[in-house]
C-alpha cells in the first residue's frame, strides 16, 4: 500500500509500514471502502498527521474512534467539518476553555485551527464503517497509532498530552513523565464530564507548561 501521508511522518514511522500488521490492517481497510461506506473519506485517514508534521507537534490529543455519522469525521478526533452540528463531547470541550482560558469558542467545530498550530489531534482508530462504531478497532489501528504515540515520546522533548477518559490514559501509559507533560481528566462525553473534565484547566496548564517551555503557547 502506498501510504499517502505527510513526509516527516512518512520517514520516522517508515518501519511500521513495512511490518505484517500494517499490511494486513492496508488490505482489509481497502476492502471495507470497497464494500461500503467508511469514514472518514480516504484521503482524511491520515489528515492529523498532514496538518500536523512530526517536527510541529507540541500538543497532543488523544481521542478513540472517528465519528461514525455522516458527514462527521474530518481525520481529526473530536473534530467535525463547518457545516456539521457541534457534538457533545467538542460542546463540553468547548465550555471548558471559555471557562479555564476566558476565549469565546467558534460556533463550528472544526479544530484545523489547532492542528495548525502543532496540536496532533489523534484517534487510536483511523477509521471506522459507517453507523457501526467500532467496527475497526482491533484490526491494526491501534498498533499503529501506540507506535506514534512512542516515536513521540522518544524522539521528542517538551510535549504536552492531554489524557482524557480511560481509553486515552491507557495509551498514554508508555509515556516518560519527565520529559513530557501528561495531563489525565475524566472524558468530555456528556456521561463522564462532571465527573473531572469539566473544571481541569488542562488548556492553561498546557499553555503554562509550553510558554516555560519555550515554545508559542496554543490559540484554543
Amino acid at each position: 500500500m502506498n501510504v499517502r501521508i505527510e513526509e516527516s511522518w512518512k520517514r520516522e514511522l517508515a518501519g511500521e509500514f513495512q511490518r505484517d500488521y500494517f499490511k494486513a490492517l492496508a488490505h482489509f481497510v481497502k476492502e471495507e471502502y470497497a464494500r461500503g461506506t467508511v469514514y472518514p473519506p480516504p484521503k482524511e485517514i491520515f489528515r492529523a498527521y498532514d496538518m500536523c508534521s512530526f517536527d510541529k507537534v507540541k500538543v497532543v490529543i488523544l481521542g478513540q474512534d472517528p465519528y461514525h455519522g455522516p458527514e462527521q469525521a474530518n481525520g481529526l478526533c473530536f473534530s467535525v467539518r463547518e457545516s456539521v452540528a457541534i457534538p457533545p463531547s467538542l460542546k463540553n470541550i468547548y465550555k471548558e476553555i471559555e471557562e479555564d482560558t476566558g476565549q469565546k469558542m467558534p460556533r463550528h467545530g472544526s479544530l484545523e485551527r489547532w492542528a495548525r498550530q502543532g496540536v496532533l489531534l489523534l484517534n487510536a482508530t483511523l477509521t471506522v464503517r459507517a453507523g457501526s462504531p467500532a467496527s475497526h478497532q482491533g484490526k491494526g489501528w491501534e498498533s499503529f497509532t501506540d507506535a506514534t504515540v512512542k516515536l513521540l515520546n522518544d524522539k521528542k522533548d517538551a510535549l504536552a498530552f492531554l489524557l482524557w477518559g480511560s481509553y486515552a490514559q491507557k495509551k498514554g501509559a508508555v509515556l516518560d513523565r519527565n520529559k513530557h507533560f501528561v495531563l489525565e481528566a475524566a472524558h468530555p462525553s456528556p456521561f463522564s464530564a462532571e465527573r473531572g473534565f469539566f473544571g481541569c484547566r488542562h488548556f492553561s496548564l498546557a499553555n503554562y507548561y509550553l510558554i516555560m517551555a519555550g515554545k508559542e503557547p496554543v490559540k484554543w
